[in-house]
């Protein structure tokens, strides 16, 4: 997959990274003095929210989060008994829980979603039992095993004395939050944006003793960060293509609400995608897609693409006359032709398509027989189709239509090429991406 810097920052950033910013910017302004009441009810309603949702939208990792950071964080306000624990059991609670929670975290955010029923939240609630269990032993009164097992140092005090968080705890904290961000980076995604800056929050408490107001507006925050994560995936889902990441038919809709004149419509089209799939199977027919939006998402000239529907996609250029964005089409089909596809396994060897007819299926061997397979790589060719406004009056529903129009054209033209649609239309010529400015 292809990433742009300006979307890795965006997923990094958003929406969890500036709810903690707004969030520690109120905590160090001192606004939370005499605000308990306040910091009590935004406390309970997010969590009680937050775990509304989650079993609504079926999000099982985002409630065990939720689970696990409210029990957490009453575990030790509970032992510490509404004091910064030093010392005793509210100690032994507060260093527990702060190893505890970052592996929590990263269990869940490894694991797969499979929606909330009760088969699937037993294991995690189980496994919440074993650990509240295990807190509660080791937080007995004094002399209890296990009261100093995460109070060790291995660098040395000084090296962490600018936190209460013991040693272990925080380089679990470090690794993995590490790995979230990585792991963001990897599959920028609402839920992985929230583990993760939900984990910081939740370590900004901490790191205040996890007692007080300022520590509850933290965690708090972190909740508010989950179920954030909620609702802007179900706008991705919404709003995007689950396969290609793109923006969806949805999305193009509510785009050409706002479009005036001058812009240009690009429809692309895949050639020869139901043979792509006839002969290798659509797992095989996914990875073109993905490969096609990825090249789509660095479409030049101020392009915003879509996909509108199988193995078609919309590129929408506001702002921009036919003319302007031709070169800037014509480079994208270029780059999608040039742009290798390995086929994976022994994909490439077959010479027949998939389906229990396939023997006696003349016609589909034909269709087959179309894709151009070379030393197992799959050429990988689209179709365009360029269309403006022909008067000022005219919708953007016969702009498409134009679109549509110069598009059949380039199939019937021989594929792989660009089309415009016009009063007399005409082929465009094939120009060198050097032309590009």
């Amino acid at each position: 997959m292809t990433f742009r810097p300006d979307g890795i920052l965006k997923s990094l950033v958003m929406p969890g990274g500036l709810l903690l910013g707004i969030a520690a910017g109120i905590v160090q302004s001192g606004a939370l003095r005499g605000a308990g009441t306040v910091i009590d009810f935004f406390y309970y309603t997010a969590f009680g929210v937050g775990l509304l949702l989650a079993w609504r939208f079926h999000s099982s990792r985002v409630a065990s989060a939720l689970v696990v950071l409210f029990l957490g964080h009453r575990a030790i306000e509970f032992f510490a008994q509404g004091r910064v624990p030093l010392a005793g059991a509210g100690l032994t609670a507060f260093e527990a829980v702060s190893f505890l929670v970052p592996l929590n975290f990263v269990l869940l955010a490894v694991s797969r979603e499979r929606g909330v029923t009760l088969a699937i939240a037993a294991p995690r609630l189980a496994l919440l039992f074993v650990q509240s269990v295990f807190v509660a032993v080791i937080c007995r009164p004094a002399p209890s095993a296990g009261s100093h097992l995460f109070h060790g140092a291995f660098f040395g005090r000084t090296w962490s004395a600018w936190t209460p968080i013991p040693q272990i705890a925080l380089l679990v904290f470090v690794a993995v939050f590490a790995y979230l961000i990585v792991r963001l980076v990897s599959r920028p995604k609402p839920v992985e944006n929230g583990f993760a800056w939900a984990l910081l929050a939740l370590f900004l408490a901490l790191n205040i003793g996890g007692i007080g107001l300022a520590a509850r507006a933290y965690v708090a925050s972190a909740a508010i960060i989950l179920v954030v994560s909620i609702i802007e995936t179900s706008y991705a889902m919404a709003y995007h293509d689950e396969l290609t990441g793109l923006p969806s038919r949805r999305a193009f809709n509510d785009s050409t609400l706002q479009l005036e004149a001058p812009y240009t419509v690009a429809v692309v089209d895949i050639d020869h995608f139901k043979s792509v799939n006839d002969t290798f199977g659509h797992e095989t027919g996914d990875e073109v897609l993905c490969m096609v939006a990825g090249n789509l998402v660095l479409v030049t000239g101020g392009g915003q693409p879509f996909r509108v529907g199988g193995e078609e996609f919309t590129i929408l250029f506001p702002g921009k006359s036919q003319a302007t964005v031709m070169e800037h089409v014509e480079l994208l089909r270029q780059t999608i032709e040039e742009s290798p596809f390995r086929l994976r396994g022994n994909a490439d060897r077959r010479s027949a398509p998939r389906g229990p007819d396939r023997r006696s299926s003349r016609r589909k061997k034909n269709t087959g027989a179309r894709v151009k397979v070379q030393r197992g790589s799959l050429q990988v060719t689209v179709s365009i189709g360029v269309a403006e406004p022909q008067g000022e009056d005219m919708k953007v529903e016969e702009v498409l239509k134009l679109a549509d129009q110069a598009l059949y054209a380039a199939k019937r033209g021989g594929r792989n090429r660009v089309e415009v649609a016009g009063p007399a239309q005409k082929r465009s010529k094939r120009k060198s991406a050097q032309n590009i400015a």
